[in-house]
């Protein structure tokens, strides 16, 4: 992995299953000590079990639950007690699509609980581990968003869908807001902040009719934007390694 001369200390956070344990294999693949972060301890570490093989892929043993202030700040206790740092983090965690909602229809409270993971909950992980971060050299972070949250995808944007999955394309529309957001702030400094979309993919059952890729396919573009270079792009919003319209 580049561009860390050590071991890197990786967290995935919603990476029990899913996206989420693709991008954490992959990065302990390339050499980092991972950690499989989730709602569920006993899961990540099923999950950790299953798929370390040879690399360093662990289970946060503390609950991660990102709406829950109380669980992120002892998550990010565990790790700093533990490697004193973080060189990446990868927001992955997020919230239910509901297909079919419309923004005139939605019911707002559910909805709020949509934006409280997509939006407060990487916002307040990311707040609690950044004194981690500030400790690394060449400190990452991805925020997994989507396409769904975007002006100019032409298959899944915010105008693509006839304004259905409203609040998960809001939700993530302020994901993109928020990356570039830090991006700025950070701009002088070595934190490097992208967002990906992973496109479609297949993380709930029957997606593959829907033409979903596996999770496998969609990982390594997430891995390539938690490994750029110090003078990698800041604050872009990126597909498969490739620019994607906002």
């Amino acid at each position: 992995m580049t561009p860390w001369t050590e071991t890197p200390i990786c967290l995935v956070t919603g990476a029990a299953h899913g996206l989420g344990i693709e991008v954490a294999v992959e990065l302990a693949r390339r050499g980092g000590t991972v950690l499989i972060a989730g709602r569920d301890p006993a899961a990540a570490a099923r999950a950790a079990a299953d798929r370390r093989g040879d690399t360093d892929l662990r289970a946060l043993e503390t609950p991660l639950d990102i709406t829950d202030a109380a669980q992120v700040a002892a998550a990010a206790e565990a790790v700093r007690a533990a490697h004193g740092r973080l060189d990446v983090l990868v927001n992955n965690a997020a919230g239910y699509v509901d297909w079919t909602e419309t923004a005139s229809g939605a019911d707002l409270e559910k909805s709020r609980a949509v934006m409280d993971v997509n939006l407060y909950g990487t916002w307040r992980v990311i707040q609690a581990f950044l004194p981690l971060l500030r400790a690394s050299e060449h400190p990452r972070v991805v925020n997994v968003a989507s396409g769904a949250g975007s002006h100019g995808d032409p298959d899944y944007g915010l105008t693509a869908r006839g304004g259905t999955a409203a609040s998960y394309g809001i939700s993530k529309a302020a994901l993109l807001a928020l990356t570039a957001s830090l991006a700025a702030e950070w701009a002088q400094t070595p934190l490097v902040v992208n967002a990906v979309d992973p496109d479609l993919t297949a993380t709930w059952p029957g997606a593959e009719s829907t033409g979903a890729r596996p999770a496998a396919e969609s990982a390594p573009g997430v891995v390539w934007a938690a490994t750029l270079p110090d003078d990698g792009p800041r604050g872009g919003f990126f597909r498969d390694a490739h620019p994607h319209p906002w």
